[in-house]
């Protein structure tokens, strides 16, 4: 019994070790303005020497394979720390907090942007981005419905979520990155934010 656990133990590593050079590889061809067309589960075969049946094994479609490179993406640029920014008592500081996670993730990878632009050109990579947005806009919600007192209508409230939304987003902190340190970039976000939700709580 120990040699086959042994022996298992060292089939789940290979395994691990082989996920994480696809991924990788998958990640370089996606920086590649001109191959997000072309990617597919034979590209990223071919990139690493292993035939298109062993990365479909490993993560069934080429979905599979954005959403291991997203997870990647979003594990290297910290947004692993967004539960503990929902987690804080004050709500006003979470939602700074949340901001500050994202613009230091807008801004940790040239390849983030590369990543966006290919939403006009690749549907199933447009899903995929928009899917994990979404994500953010919940979060968003979430914070607002804290911030702000129930009496707000919905509608306002949706209003509000979109402005914010919409100021959270890659191309408003790239649009003020131009020229600004990303802190700066972060804090003029953060003061729109801010705007956006007094103006919610005076209607």
């Amino acid at each position: 019994m120990p040699p086959r656990s042994y022996d298992s133990s060292l089939r789940r590593a290979a395994a691990a070790e082989q996920r994480q050079r696809l991924v990788e590889a998958a990640g370089l061809l996606l920086r590649e303005k001109t191959n997000i067309a072309a990617f597919s589960l034979e590209a990223v075969a071919r990139m690493v020497g292993v035939t298109r049946l062993t990365v479909y094994n490993q993560f069934g479609s080429r979905r599979g394979l954005l959403e291991a490179v997203f997870d990647e993406r979003a594990h290297q640029g910290g947004l692993e720390r967004i539960g503990e920014a929902m987690a804080m008592a004050d709500a006003s500081v979470a939602l700074d907090r949340l901001i500050e996670i994202f613009c230091d993730f807008w801004g940790s990878d040239p390849a983030i942007g590369l990543l966006h632009e290919a939403i006009a050109i690749d549907p199933e990579f447009a899903q995929a981005v928009t899917e994990r947005n979404e994500r953010r806009r919940g979060a968003i919600g979430v914070l607002l419905r804290r911030i702000v007192s129930q009496t707000v209508d919905d509608e306002a409230r949706d209003e509000a979520v979109d402005l914010i939304f919409t100021l959270t987003g890659y191309a408003a902190f790239h649009s003020l990155r131009r020229g600004r340190s990303k802190e700066a970039a972060c804090t003029i976000l953060q003061e729109a934010c801010h705007a956006a939700v007094e103006r919610l709580r005076s209607r």
